[in-house]
């Protein structure tokens, strides 16, 4: 099968899903809520809409290979800049370094992501980043909460950029005898971690007793996570054909990309509940915000690509 073809072939798998997704939520708004407001119910019909945009923008990306993918993801790292910024305590001397943030940092992250110079892009946010913000912010003389505004935006772009820049680095790599077919594994990358969510929502509504982390995200279950985490590494090993993988190697990387993907979820959901707010924004109907549908996927993406990289490279 050609690359072109497990990519279409993947794609028509999802779409079967989201049908069968699309008439299973009609059916239990018809039947079970009888058209009236259901909150369950409905949220699970607006992460299902949801989905369908969001699986459409990322096969018209795939369309145009590297370029497009590239640029999708800037324009998300932008977005996901943007929400962490509105959440954080910023003052009139954080504009120089604000304005670096969002127009040369991000902008050149990815320009360096794109040609591949894996030597600079991983390094340039965590390294010249990390020491440039701090001296545009001192530049600006003003040292009221220097500390806490200086760490956010470096953090911000850590998060928001550079974790997320990693997803179209996985064009990047050069796989023996798996020339050609590198938009699979961001393929796999997203719907295994993206199944993982949906999947420990799934079955913490189903099973879920035990709260996992009360205070910090109230609807995390033990069952949840463990359900969720285990179907989605089945689903990942499902996935072994589509990947440089063998069913068991696919398997412990899904294990791999889900657990980092429950902290990043947990570890964003600690961040929201410091600002006092419940989304990062409202940019997608049923899922709030760019970092509240990337959350797991910014902690999943650099070890995924580091692990592919070491071990299969």
């Amino acid at each position: 099968m050609t690359p072109q073809q497990q990519t279409w072939s993947l794609f028509a798998g999802i779409g079967a899903i989201l049908v069968v997704a699309s008439l299973i939520g009609w059916v239990l708004k018809l039947t079970v809520a009888k058209h009236a407001p259901h909150p369950t119910i409905d949220n699970l019909n607006a992460r299902i809409k949801a989905w369908w945009v969001m699986v459409g923008v990322i096969g018209f990306a795939f369309l145009f290979g590297r370029p497009g993918v590239t640029l999708l993801f800037l324009f998300i790292s932008f977005a996901a800049l943007r929400e962490f910024m509105t959440l954080t305590y910023t003052r009139s001397a954080d504009y120089l370094a604000l304005t670096a943030g969002f127009f040369f940092v991000l902008p050149v992250q990815y320009a360096l992501v794109y040609t591949g110079w894996y030597g600079l892009y991983s390094i340039f946010i965590p390294v010249y980043a990390f020491l440039l913000l701090p001296i545009l912010e001192v530049a600006a003389g003003d040292t009221r909460r220097f500390l806490e505004r200086t760490a956010k935006m470096q953090w911000g772009l850590m998060i928001s950029v550079f974790c997320l820049s990693h997803v179209p680095a996985l064009l990047t790599l050069d796989i023996p005898g798996y020339e050609g077919r590198n938009l699979l594994l961001i393929a796999f990358l997203v719907v295994v971690v993206q199944s993982s969510d949906v999947l420990q929502y799934v079955w913490g509504k189903l099973f879920g007793k035990t709260k996992l982390a009360p205070e910090v995200s109230p609807s995390k279950t033990v069952e949840g996570l463990v359900g969720g985490v285990a179907s989605a590494t089945a689903i990942g090993a499902a996935l072994w054909w589509i990947t440089p993988f063998s069913p068991w190697q696919a398997a412990l990387m899904a294990l791999a990309i889900n657990v980092m993907g429950f902290f990043g979820g947990l570890v964003l959901s600690a961040i929201k509940r410091d600002r006092g707010v419940k989304d990062w924004g409202h940019m997608i109907e049923g899922h709030g915000g760019m970092l509240d549908r990337l959350d797991s996927v910014v902690f999943a993406a650099p070890v995924f690509f580091h692990l592919t990289r070491y071990f299969w490279t």
